[in-house]
């Protein structure tokens, strides 16, 4: 599990086997099963997420009892709710797991002692920062200004490696429609 986290960073940046070692020596590896929760709403977040293994999601319930996922995060990709984990306040977002996952994670603390140590790490994580901005800033201008169709047709495209891995129900939800309303896009987009 760890291995595949450091083939990740030997992919982005040069580290001295001292810094491997320092960054192996704070990790922490769980493993969830599908559907077990890695943070629950109303729980204070504590952690840099790294998914090794398996597609997770992030997502709120409003006072309908609603899901509207946020992200999805796969291999190679990280999750966790930032808000939370820099004010330490109670998270309003839940992320569990659509498959079985396996993550690597550090604790809030641990991760800032590895960026202050290791600058190639703080760069490599300040660009990752960076273009999530960016991709979720695009997110929103989507979700305003196209049509469900339009979204959906961009979501393809985008994520076409995983979109086949999460539900029909979950995308909508992603998406910001019904179900019935992406049943019948897919149902228009075949018959093209």
């Amino acid at each position: 599990m760890y291995d595949i986290f450091q083939q990740y960073l030997d992919s982005r940046i040069v580290l001295t086997d001292d810094e491997k070692e320092l960054i192996r020596s704070v990790s922490i590896l769980k493993k969830l099963r599908k559907k077990q929760y890695l943070l629950q709403e109303g729980d204070v977040w504590k952690y840099e997420a790294f998914i090794t293994q398996g597609c997770m999601r992030m997502y709120a319930v409003d006072d309908k009892g609603i899901e509207h996922i946020i992200y999805f995060g796969i291999e190679n990709w990280w999750i966790g709710d930032r808000e939370s984990l820099l004010n330490q306040t109670p998270s309003r977002l839940n992320i569990d797991a659509i498959e079985d996952c396996e993550v690597v994670l550090f604790t809030g603390p641990n991760f800032e002692m590895i960026c202050s140590k290791i600058p190639a790490f703080r760069d490599m994580v300040h660009a990752i920062i960076s273009k999530s901005f960016n991709v979720k800033q695009n997110r929103i201008l989507s979700s305003i200004s196209k049509s469900a169709e339009e979204k959906y047709q961009d979501f393809i495209q985008k994520y076409a490696d995983f979109a086949r891995r999460i539900p029909q129900a979950m995308i909508a939800s992603y998406l910001g429609i019904k179900p019935e309303t992406l049943s019948r896009i897919r149902k228009g987009i075949t018959k093209k």
